[in-house]
């Protein structure tokens, strides 16, 4: 007796924000669009292709990623390259694929980081801790996502720990961070909530508390691993 054949499976859909990020590439090339030119604003672009700003805000933000695009804060979306579909998507999906494994690796090295930085921080750590989060507040409360003051107070919490092997690690996975940051903070109402998440490791390392630093940076890189694209 002959065994049952398999199934086929069903091809996967495409996530929307795929598609717009597709549909995003086309526009450059069909607008002819080169380094300097500006996108529609975002409020007319969504409209136009039928989808709400946040969808396409993630899309944005796909692009910016990759250097493809800048947003500025009060100017809009500016093109600095002309894309490829197939290699925008790559990119896209291998990111995608790999984002488990680069939080996996920040909580590994970050909250030992900030358990060290508890013991070993000194009163210019401390300053520079407090100045990292004035900037990242300075940088929300004026409309933008906080993501200079993000890096800066990540940063200040690995030089207060003074481990030069975990901060070279760090080092090596740099970008990828970089990119799940900007994806992170582009969520809505993620940046306020960072900010909090932020102010949390901060008091712990000032009360100079290591497990309390940790258990905080724990539940911060548990929050910001949220970056689900939405689906309509």
């Amino acid at each position: 007796m002959r065994p049952k054949p398999p199934r086929p499976r069903p091809l996967a859909r495409p996530r929307l924000y795929e598609q717009l990020v597709e549909r995003l590439c086309e526009y450059i090339r069909e607008a002819e669009l080169g380094p300097g030119d500006k996108l529609p604003p975002e409020r007319e672009f969504a409209a136009a292709l039928g989808v709400s700003r946040v969808s396409l805000g993630q899309a944005l933000v796909a692009l910016e990623v990759q250097g493809i695009i800048d947003v500025r804060h009060g100017d809009g979306a500016v093109v600095r390259y002309s894309p490829s579909d197939d290699q925008v998507l790559r990119v896209l999906r291998d990111r995608d694929n790999r984002r488990a494994e680069i939080i996996e690796a920040r909580q590994a090295l970050e909250v030992k980081l900030a358990e060290l930085a508890a013991r070993r921080r000194s009163r210019a750590d401390i300053e520079e801790i407090d100045a990292a989060l004035a900037q990242m507040r300075r940088e929300i409360d004026s409309g933008e996502r906080g993501t200079e003051g993000d890096e800066r107070f990540h940063a200040a919490i690995m030089r207060a720990a003074r481990s030069g092997l975990l901060a070279r690690m760090m080092d090596e996975i740099a970008p990828m961070i970089l990119q799940t940051r900007m994806e992170s903070l582009s969520q809505p109402g993620r940046p306020p909530a960072s900010l909090a998440g932020h102010e949390r490791i901060a008091d712990a390392i000032r009360a100079g508390d290591a497990k309390a630093a940790g258990e905080a940076m724990r539940d911060h890189l548990e929050m910001v691993s949220d970056v689900a694209p939405v689906d309509e």
